[in-house]
């Protein structure tokens, strides 16, 4: 089972937030700050790039013992030798990357109600993320989750859930004791010009 500590602070990357700075450098920035997985997510790649920027992160993680989580492309997070996917609600099934990747492959499912929770649990995900929490910059249109909704669906499963959805150092403890198991960001740590302090400071507020 992929052990809920490491959902503690999830930082996802992006392309516009690191505004030309260095990925690698930034990534191990943020691990040095207190974050617990890192998703590679560059929608705007082939997969060849997105093959070799996954390599290059594998050898940033690995030595501080950080999973390594590609979104969407779970054929390129296999190859690269990352720890495992993140898939949307339209992406590629739980249970069909399940039976391909076997059952060491962490995958990570979207749920943004109870139903799809359930479901996903019971197709093999190993966590949720849901959200989003709060308005988010980087899915404008994504539907919000309240904390009662947040609490219901952490309740409604066993496996971790990740909140997620503009989620920063100013609301963060909105969402305190909702039954998450940590919370997903990509501004709150990769915008900061200081990428470790920003990281550091989130890790304090959570607790």
């Amino acid at each position: 089972m992929f052990d809920k500590k490491y959902l503690k602070l999830y930082a996802i990357t992006d392309r516009g937030c690191l505004r030309g700075r260095d990925l690698a450098e930034q990534v191990e920035l943020a691990i040095l700050g207190g974050v617990t997985c890192v998703q590679l997510r560059d929608k705007g790649v082939s997969d060849r790039e997105l093959l070799s920027e996954a390599k290059l992160l594998m050898s940033v993680c690995r030595p501080y013992g950080v999973p390594l989580i590609i979104n969407d492309n779970w054929q390129v997070a296999l190859h690269s030798g990352a720890d495992g996917v993140h898939v949307g609600i339209e992406d590629a099934p739980v249970d069909e990357i399940r039976s391909a990747a076997g059952e060491r492959f962490v995958i990570g499912a979207t749920a943004k109600t109870i139903h799809q929770a359930q479901h996903a649990a019971a197709c093999g995900a190993d966590y949720l993320g849901v959200g989003a929490v709060f308005p988010s910059p980087t899915k404008k249109n994504a539907l919000r989750i309240t904390p009662d909704m947040l609490r219901g669906i952490c309740a409604s499963v066993r496996i971790p859930v990740c909140a997620i959805g503009g989620i920063s150092k100013d609301n963060v403890s909105e969402i305190k004791g909702c039954g998450q198991a940590g919370i997903a960001v990509v501004s709150a740590v990769f915008a900061p010009d200081d990428v470790r302090q920003a990281a550091s400071e989130l890790v304090q507020l959570i607790g």
